[in-house]
């Protein structure tokens, strides 16, 4: 065994877990509180109903376009920008017995009427309610699925303080990526789902990589205590965790900037997700693994006795 050797190159990671504690747990909470109270806004993928999309030559005024559909019967329609100024998202609640294209052309010919300015359609878009609680039934499925399939296979994988960490990082992920979502107001869609999924891949994946390089060095050095050694863990895996991560981001901030509006909730989230996992793979899964008390002895492997060892030499 090899003792740990201590060099100013080390990050001292762990100094700072109570005051990340802090930070997480009121993050988490504010999560929590706006999902209780504000929920998720629904998109149309789950809600079902009617989305417009118009596009106007000068700046639209959202607040008269409501009152214009509020007069005309099409009340508590989402009146909101797409992208620019000039282009508007009108959401509306699903009405039986009339066609989508029906409702645009009733809608462009009503902003027409009410605006000195040119209006064109853009796009209009019908999703059922029967349909819209399909995929709600079958998107919260696959949530449940990719989660309960990760825990068993961290609960296999590691010893049960630190299955326990990883489990806790990807909680937290989770949950701060929802709060974004509920506490900015944005959209929740099926991209927005899938990007989630993304997400716990993403965390799932660099908190393994931070657990096995903790078990390894745990394993590797005879000296040192465990603060020393997940510090040294984790700085062995800095490089591959901050270049794996600067080379996502760079790609999703094209995604963000340049991929348009439909696609803003999805890289918005993945966005969070992979800093938000990043933060979570260091200070959550190995400081809770550290706080739960894990040591060296913890991780040794079984020693496995060799047939006829216990036996006594022939004369």
């Amino acid at each position: 065994m090899r003792e740990l050797i201590k060099t100013e190159k080390t990050i001292p990671f762990m100094k700072l877990r109570v005051p990340t504690w802090i930070f997480s747990g009121l993050l988490v909470i504010a999560s929590i509180v706006s999902l209780s109270i504000n929920q998720l806004n629904w998109g149309l993928d789950f809600t079902g109903g009617t989305v417009i999309e118009v596009g106007y030559e000068q700046n639209a005024d959202l607040s008269a376009i409501r009152q214009t559909l509020d007069d005309n019967g099409y009340t508590g329609a989402v009146v909101q920008n797409f992208g620019t100024q000039q282009d508007v998202l009108i959401r509306l609640e699903p009405q039986e017995g009339v066609k989508a294209q029906e409702i645009g052309n009733q809608i462009l010919q009503l902003l027409r009427a009410e605006s000195s300015s040119k209006v064109d359609m853009r796009r209009i878009e019908f999703v059922g309610p029967n349909v819209g609680d399909e995929l709600t039934e079958q998107g919260g499925l696959a949530m449940l699925t990719a989660l309960l399939c990760i825990l068993l296979y961290i609960a296999v994988r590691f010893e049960w303080r630190l299955a326990v960490g990883a489990v806790g990082a990807l909680a937290h992920d989770v949950i701060l990526t929802l709060g974004l979502f509920s506490i900015l107001g944005l959209e929740f869609d099926l991209t927005v789902l899938a990007a989630l999924l993304a997400v716990i891949g993403y965390s799932i994946n660099d908190t393994v990589v931070v657990c096995d390089r903790i078990r390894e060095n745990f394993r590797k050095f005879r000296k040192g205590t465990p603060e020393e050694i997940i510090d040294g863990a984790l700085t062995d895996t800095m490089s591959r965790t901050v270049i794996t991560s600067l080379t996502t981001i760079l790609v999703l901030f094209a995604l963000f900037f340049l991929g348009g509006a439909l696609i803003h909730g999805f890289a918005t989230a993945l966005l969070f997700g992979v800093v938000i996992g990043t933060y979570s793979s260091v200070y959550v899964a190995s400081s809770l693994a550290l706080a739960l008390g894990v040591s060296r002895e913890d991780l040794m492997p079984p020693e496995v006795e060799k047939e006829g060892e216990d036996l006594e030499p022939m004369p």
